[in-house]
């Protein structure tokens, strides 16, 4: 899945921002102002995804392309490599659960917004 494509995947998302926080190479998505995809826009292409701890440490079992999250909380966090070893299917739903993550811990008037 190329860059492009994540981006727009992300940016259809309702409530979704995006900036650069950090530097300009790091794309950040916000659901409501919270983190949840952030893109490495240099060589070699990462994503940071927020992961339920336990599919985490699955999903690093699982792939070697996934990663405890560079520079982020390792317990929550994943980076993946966007090297083409994933199916672009799978990085949607990961992209997904880690939206519907930060969704969740929104407060519930701001939930009611996004999930419904």
């Amino acid at each position: 899945m190329d860059i492009e494509k994540i981006r727009n995947y992300c940016l259809r998302k309702p409530h979704v921002t995006e900036g650069f926080p950090f530097n300009e190479d790091t794309l950040v998505f916000k659901v409501m102002n919270k983190m949840f995809c952030l893109l490495n826009l240099t060589p070699p292409h990462t994503i940071n995804l927020k992961c339920d701890p336990e599919f985490a440490l699955e999903l690093r079992e699982q792939y070697d392309a996934v990663k405890p999250g560079y520079h982020m909380n390792k317990k929550h966090w994943n980076t993946i490599e966007l090297d083409g070893s994933i199916q672009v299917k799978e990085i949607t739903k990961w992209i997904d659960h880690s939206y519907e993550l930060v969704a969740k811990s929104l407060p519930k008037k701001m939930q009611t917004k996004i999930l419904n």
